[in-house]
């Protein structure tokens, strides 16, 4: 493998001396990988993604069929030169070479396009082999609908089908763990004593068996005695010169070692029907036949010359489901009917054309990886999770495509409180909605991965209504190496950086942007976080909980640790705080909810002055704000309450008295008048906390002037100073509370808000 600067291609089979150069405009983003470009069924040449190259055809008759994927960029009145720019494409990158003046393609270049994520070859297989196991695991739960035995007709089969299972079956016959499986097979295969027949010396047999004793008599070959030897006394005149001997050996033909050979022979056989409906030099002939000859490599072997054909397979031998490498295989065998069966409409997505996506087959990787983790959290119900199969004309599909919704749900009992809980894949949220609708209230947006939380006992419509669900949106970001690098940056020129190398396919700032766009415009939502293959997470709460918040975690393609254990921990926790009744965001849903449930309307308005909200009057809300409207009967009961700056209220079941209500306890202010007033502006502050009870008795010591109830309610109050209400004056008779006649002197409440609508101009 080398780094070039330029490289030439050359293209005399399509015509003498014709070349194609194409140059780097980055060091280390051109490469000649030869021999590794074989090992890896790549081509030779290799880009990487989101580069830029020059590129020159020596004869200025030929060029590349632009239309390809805005990745050919030809010069506006020179077409034989241009730019190449793979942008996010990464793998094989076959381009058309057509003749200026003819419509057909001559030939194909077919260029690697390399990931700038330089694991991402193992990623990739690791991830594929995931998701074929979970899907054969799928298949083979019992209650799953579909029926696992029927069979493929491959000549009905397009090419892209014939991939997508070729795929399936390569990502766990064609690893390497396979195939170390199969080496320690062979280094230390199980044996059996095995007992072979063979004509031996009689002088060199040292014990005899009944049938040797037969061929005493019967054999041939024999060698007289001498006349006078003792046996011819027992009526032997002759012995056989040879006998029959029984010679145990250590043996490999064992039923496991020919289950063995048979699955390997049924996988080269599966492998070389493909190879046979593929179209040739295509993408699947080339890795069918890397994986043919692997497989006959491994065939060739001695070992298995000895081995003869299997007349019944045992695959409940302990050998087979406990011995290293034997295990191995058969937990392949017991996946390779299924996934010869399985086809994945999505995977046109990740690998149609010749392209690795690897980007979008994270996506697909963390659903299951998402899905085996709520599995451990909750009750998901499997009936959900066996409709992810399908049975289809061409086999078992995969239900999983971006734009397409998978949901999942279950029931998490805490012991104290039932939640429902939901999982989708790809799940829209409209827009343009009004509100409390669900959705978006600017435009249609759709999340990789949402998780969805309400009350058990309720739909989830009515929920919505309510303000009892709770959304928490996942992004998968595989091109995301290091998610704090641009947390730390804020600058004009780190922005305009950013704005370019998301053209390139590099996801920075703008992910964080559209974390932000998540908790902002979808309803209901409570948290927007990152998945991505790195190392360290992120967590950004709004306020004191950890709801609402934005942030990320680690998720890596990594069969050892894939970091997942930190999200766990953080939907536990956010479950613990679901249960927790008097947590903040409880209130707060509640408060939007009253708030919003009705839409105001213009006789709601209230545009009067009152004493700013900052400071001692920040709870001053108006419609909350009550304003208690009381009685005096005379100038000396009212001197009486400036004096002492008490106010007295009737209490018990006659009349006039005041009724303790939310509004009554939790009044501000005091609004007095008096026999024949129209209106008033003698309005008190309430400075206690609350009223209190006074006896006759206690009134009279106070100087109350004729008390004649045996007890009463007593406020304490002030003059109000605040100038917004210097000099103002209410109507009071046209509150909606006041009653005239003789019940004009029962204390009442109303807003501040209504009072205020009812000032004498």
């Amino acid at each position: 493998m080398s780094s070039k600067n330029s490289i030439t291609i050359n293209l005399d089979f399509v015509q003498e001396k014709l070349q194609l150069i194409i140059d780097a405009r980055r060091a280390d983003t051109l490469f000649d990988k030869k021999e590794s470009a074989i090992e890896n069924n790549e081509a030779r040449f290799q880009l990487v993604e989101g580069c830029y190259y020059d590129y020159t055809f020596s004869d200025s008759d030929f060029l590349f069929d632009a239309n390809f994927e805005n990745i050919i960029q030809p010069h506006t009145r020179h077409k034989h030169i241009g730019t190449l720019c793979p942008n996010i494409f990464v793998g094989t990158l076959s381009l058309p070479i057509v003749h200026k003046d003819k419509e057909e393609h001559l030939t194909t270049i077919e260029l690697e396009v390399q990931s700038i994520k330089s694991g991402y070859r193992d990623d990739y297989r690791d991830m594929l082999a995931l998701i074929t196991e979970k899907c054969t695991a799928l298949l083979l739960q019992a209650n799953s609908p579909v029926s696992h035995f029927f069979d493929i007709d491959y000549s009905k089969n397009s090419e892209t089908t014939l991939y997508q299972k070729f795929a399936f079956i390569k990502s766990v016959i064609g690893t390497d763990e396979f195939a170390e499986s199969v080496h320690r097979i062979v280094l230390a295969p199980v044996t059996k004593w095995s007992e072979i027949t063979e004509s031996k010396d009689i002088r060199k047999t040292r014990r005899f068996t009944n049938a040797n004793i037969k061929e005493f008599q019967k054999s041939g070959n024999r060698a007289n005695f001498p006349k006078h030897h003792y046996l011819r006394e027992y009526g032997l005149s002759s012995l056989p010169e040879r006998m029959t001997s029984i010679r145990k050996i250590d043996s490999v033909d064992t039923p496991e070692n020919r289950f063995i050979k048979h699955a390997l022979e049924t996988f080269l056989k599966f492998c070389t029907v493909i190879n046979g409906f593929a179209t040739k030099k295509s993408k699947l002939d080339k890795e069918s036949l890397v994986l043919i000859r692997e497989l006959e490599s491994q065939l060739h072997h001695s070992l298995f010359k000895d081995i003869s054909r299997p007349t019944t397979l045992k695959l409940n031998s302990p050998v087979l489901q406990r011995k290293e490498g034997y295990r191995e295989v058969l937990r392949v065998w017991l996946m390779f009917d299924l996934a010869a069966k399985l086809i994945w409409k999505g995977g046109d997505d990740v690998y149609s054309g010749g392209k690795k996506d690897i980007a979008t087959l994270y996506e697909y990787w963390l659903f299951f990886k998402l899905l085996d983790l709520i599995q451990s959290i909750f009750d998901i119900e499997p009936k959900d999770i066996s409709n992810l199969i399908k049975k289809t004309p061409d086999g078992l599909n995969l239900s999983l495509k971006q734009g397409k919704v998978t949901a999942l749900s279950g029931v998490y009992n805490s012991g104290t409180r039932k939640l429902n809980v939901r999982f989708n894949y790809n799940r829209s949220f409209s827009g343009k909605k009004n509100y409390p609708e669900s959705g978006s209230w600017t435009t249609t947006l759709r999340p990789d991965y949402t998780l969805s939380f309400w009350p058990f006992g309720i739909k989830e419509e009515e929920a919505e209504i309510q303000e009892l669900i709770v959304h928490i949106h996942f992004d998968a970001k595989y091109k995301v190496a290091n998610f704090t690098d641009f947390l730390e940056k804020d600058s004009d020129k780190d922005l305009k950086l950013e704005k370019t190398e998301n053209r390139k396919g590099v996801y920075k700032n703008a992910d964080l942007l559209k974390m932000h766009a998540y908790k902002d415009a979808i309803r209901r939502t409570g948290g927007a976080y990152v998945l991505y293959p790195g190392d360290m997470s992120i967590e950004r709460r709004g306020f004191h909980e950890i709801i609402p918040g934005l942030g990320a975690f680690p998720v890596r393609p990594s069969k050892m640790d894939s970091g997942i254990g930190e999200l766990k921990s953080f939907i536990l926790d956010t479950v613990e705080h679901f249960i927790n009744r008097a947590s903040q965001r409880e209130k707060l849903a509640f408060r939007t909810f009253d708030i919003y449930k009705k839409p105001p309307n213009s006789s709601d308005e209230l545009k009067e002055a009152l004493p700013e909200t900052y400071n001692l009057n920040r709870g001053l809300i108006p419609d909350e704000t009550f304003v208690l409207v009381g009685f005096y009967s005379s100038k000396e009961q009212y001197n009486w309450i400036s004096k002492n700056q008490l106010y007295n209220f009737r209490i018990g079941s006659g009349r006039g008295s005041i009724v303790l209500n939310t509004g009554t306890v939790s009044a501000k202010y005091l609004l007095l008048h008096t026999t024949g007033d129209l209106y008033s502006g003698d309005l008190w502050k309430i400075t206690s906390d609350g009223p209190k009870v006074f006896s006759k008795e206690d009134l009279i010591r106070k100087g109350y002037p004729s008390p004649s109830q045996e007890n009463y309610l007593i406020l304490e109050i002030e003059k109000v100073n605040s100038t917004e209400f210097k000099d103002v004056k209410w109507f009071f008779k046209d509150l909606k509370n006041y009653k005239s006649g003789r019940q004009s002197a029962i204390p009442f409440t109303a807003s501040l808000s209504e009072l205020m609508r009812n000032i004498l101009r």
